[in-house]
């Protein structure tokens, strides 16, 4: 085997950080195709489609191998799908050893404990052969005047992690909940607004500088004397306080990256501090160690304006 020479850094392909490997690749292609053009883009994506189509017959390989001495138990398996950088490649070469519904019921296990600290819970109600995958929330947010929409932050975002090949989900509200008439988003906003007091301690703030956050970009800011870090996944935004859960620290020079392997829409935000990992769409849920997690803060969208849910800080 040839020798490799080089630090992480001066390859450019950092082992230890491989989260963002994914984003270092759409880096490459896009310069490619900025100093060669179309060809040279495709060319380039060629060679990526090739490079992984080739190390997936490998691992499809390799698995063979191990299951024919006998040696791929439950044990091996559950072992290889709990590792995320070996889970999302078996991910995308279609060797995951879960099926979609037991990827499901785990990811969701993975929050019931997040959703518990609000007096919530969720309930899978099946995953159909289209891809759409149903369930029904349970409980709510005590006290929390946007209980909906922290749940469905913390569920759908750990579903989409571990089942990218899913198409759509469909979550139902809790049964419990009076289904009263349909109150207009300006309406809505305005008793939010007028109303924060009285609705557990929370107050929901306006925030001009969201709705223009560019795709994969990472802001800090102050929203009713509450720190606020927010980056935007696509056309999705998300919100937490600004606290690494793990440094303790601000996210100050945060970045998003993308899961090697993950599709365009999962993202990991990366603390500058102590480089913890935190997975966005999974309620902020920290990679490197169990039970970590920041803290994740609702929003609210009418098409102009982006509204963000805080606690109220009384001045001392």
């Amino acid at each position: 085997m040839a020798e490799q020479t080089g630090t992480a850094e001066e390859t450019g392909t950092p082992s230890a950080d491989w989260h963002t490997v994914g984003d270092r690749i759409d880096t490459l292609i896009a310069a490619a195709s900025a100093s060669g053009g179309a060809v040279a883009r495709e060319r380039s994506e060629e060679l990526v489609r090739l490079v992984v189509d080739f190390y997936g017959a490998g691992l499809e390989r390799l698995l063979d191998l191990v299951y024919e001495e006998g040696r791929l138990d439950d044990g091996v398996l559950a072992a290889l799908a709990a590792d995320d950088l070996v889970a999302s490649l078996l991910l995308v070469h279609g060797l995951h050893p879960y099926s979609v519904e037991t990827r499901v019921e785990k990811a969701l296990e993975s929050v019931r404990p997040y959703l518990g600290s609000h007096g919530g819970d969720v309930e899978l109600l099946g995953v159909g052969d289209d891809g759409v995958v149903r369930l029904r929330l349970l409980g709510s947010c005590d006290g929390c005047p946007s209980s909906s929409v922290t749940l469905q932050l913390a569920v759908q975002g750990a579903v989409e992690a571990a089942a990218p090949e899913i198409t759509t989900i469909e979550v139902e509200a809790p049964s419990e909940e009076p289904a009263g008439p349909l109150v207009p988003v300006d309406s809505l906003f305005s008793r939010l607004h007028e109303g924060a007091a009285a609705e557990g301690g929370s107050s929901w703030e306006t925030v001009p500088e969201l709705p223009g956050l560019e795709p994969g970009g990472v802001t800090r800011f102050t929203a009713g004397r509450v720190p606020v870090v927010a980056c935007r996944i696509g056309t999705d935004l998300f919100a937490f306080e600004d606290r690494c859960a793990r440094c303790e620290l601000t996210m100050e020079g945060a970045v998003l990256a993308r899961r090697l392997g993950g599709s365009s829409s999962d993202g990991v935000l990366r603390c500058a501090g102590c480089r913890a990992h935190y997975d966005v769409r999974r309620a902020g849920a920290c990679l490197d160690e169990d039970g970590l997690h920041l803290a994740p803060l609702p929003l609210l969208a009418d098409g102009a304006t982006v509204s963000v849910s805080v606690p109220v800080v009384v001045a001392p």
